[in-house]
């Protein structure tokens, strides 16, 4: 597992994730790794996920921002569901993790093809 992009020491919150277990989920379709109970943005943000999704009318880039679950920034497809804010959400095993494009898990390019073929 990726362990550069994480505080294994902090001198007020202690030791970090020493004794959790690290399980296995899956962000856009590739296998990673974070520790169980932990916040999904956190083990993307360990991971080098830095975009989570893309908003609906300009298609910018957005990612975590506030990580006490206010500003939406970090909203993404878990198991299937949109909106989901990741920096609230506990990782678990096996949790399919994907970027949202507006409110789908589907490339804007996907969509418009699909809306032009009604």
């Amino acid at each position: 597992m990726e362990e550069e992009r994480r505080i294994r020491q902090h001198p007020i919150l202690g030791v970090q994730n020493e004794g959790k277990k690290v399980v296995t989920f899956t962000y856009d379709g590739k296998p990673v790794q974070g520790y169980e109970g932990e916040p999904v943005a956190a083990a993307l943000k360990a991971n080098g996920v830095q975009i989570h999704r893309y908003t609906a009318k300009q298609h910018k880039p957005r990612g975590i921002f506030c990580a006490i679950g206010r500003c939406t920034d970090c909203v993404m497809v878990v198991d299937g569901k949109p909106n989901i804010r990741t920096c609230m959400t506990p990782l678990k095993e096996g949790m399919d993790v994907r970027t949202q494009y507006g409110v789908s898990d589907r490339p804007f390019e996907e969509q418009e093809a699909k809306d032009h073929e009604m």
